[in-house]
């Protein structure tokens, strides 16, 4: 039996030396290593902190790795877009795209710094989200008409947004313009101190992304006036759609993830099925489901397709509001 020996140690070896090649030809056999960073390109506490939070809590499980939250807030989103875009191309950095900063922020730079739809490979859609119009309690409207009333009735009348550029100073601009009516433009640093200020009174309202702001409807700490949807959903049973008193009105938005060009293909393809996996979770479905958020899973040319489309809209969109590149 000794003699065996070495050549069991060679075979050993040998073994060892064929599974370092293969993880050398193949990165995602062993990936991920070590922990992920999640860029995150609004501050804590907006829809789209939420809604990565409730994603990268369970991504961790499925991945077998920490999916870190990094949030850089700022510029509308262009900090986060522009870090991600230089990031290594290894698999560890991931960013959460989404309408504002993957689209509009872009479309408001007089000088682009990124292009979403050659700077980033696509991984996948996995939501979209719906805006939620509230007022403050002391407002005394409760219906659409009797906010458009309101808003043609008073001078003082403040919108709060997440910032120039933000969805919901974009949905909020186009409310008022297909509305017909006129409000103070009050940005913020970022969706939860927009919407805090409105739970002051120190702005009046905001057309905001639904997982901001359905944990301050649910407590009754802001009232819920219409959402952005086309027509009824059952995501939100009691409030009726913007479209209902002004028809043809339909403003949301949507949420995945890209990585840093040049992510080798088999990477990209582990964390797609990892997300879609995690979206099967009962926990995430019941996250997403009190954030008003639909559950949507797109693959790599289906998201691109989707943000070529929210990049002509929002192009038209922009245009006829007249906001100008900064």
């Amino acid at each position: 039996m000794q003699s065996f020996k070495p050549l069991l140690a060679i075979l050993a070896i040998a073994a060892l030396a064929a599974g370092v090649a293969r993880a050398a030809t193949d990165p995602a056999s062993s990936y991920p290593q070590r922990p992920i960073r999640l860029m995150v390109p609004n501050a804590p506490g907006a829809s789209v902190d939420t809604l990565s939070r409730i994603v990268a809590t369970s991504l961790s499980e499925v991945l077998g790795q920490q999916v870190v939250i990094d949030n850089r807030a700022g510029a509308a989103g262009v900090i986060a877009m522009e870090i991600a875009k230089d990031a290594p191309p290894d698999g560890y950095t991931l960013i959460s795209a989404t309408t504002a900063a993957s689209t509009v922020a872009r479309l408001l730079q007089k000088n682009p710094t990124f292009n979403p739809l050659t700077d980033y490979e696509y991984v996948v859609q996995y939501a979209e989200t719906p805006n939620v119009l509230i007022v403050n309690p002391s407002v005394p409207v409760k219906t659409m008409k009797e906010f458009i009333a309101y808003a043609n009735s008073t001078k003082d009348f403040r919108m709060a947004s997440a910032g120039a550029g933000s969805q919901s100073h974009l949905s909020g601009a186009y409310l008022q313009q297909f509305a017909k009516i006129t409000s103070l433009h009050v940005p913020y640093k970022g969706g939860g101190a927009s919407v805090g200020a409105v739970v002051s009174g120190e702005s009046h309202w905001t057309l905001t992304p639904a997982p901001a702001v359905m944990g301050q409807i649910t407590t009754g700490r802001v009232r819920a006036i219409a959402h952005s949807l086309p027509q009824a959903s059952p995501l939100f049973p009691n409030i009726p759609p913007i479209s209902e008193t002004l028809p043809g009105f339909d403003y949301s938005g949507w949420q995945g993830f890209f990585f840093p060009k040049n992510t080798p293909r088999a990477i990209i393809q582990k964390m797609r099925n990892a997300v879609a996996q995690t979206m099967e979770r009962p926990e995430v479905k019941k996250g997403m489901a009190f954030q008003a958020t639909a559950i949507v899973i797109r693959d790599g040319a289906e998201f691109r397709k989707v943000v070529q489309e929210s990049m002509e809209k929002n192009a038209r969109v922009i245009k006829a509001l007249g906001l100008t590149a900064q």
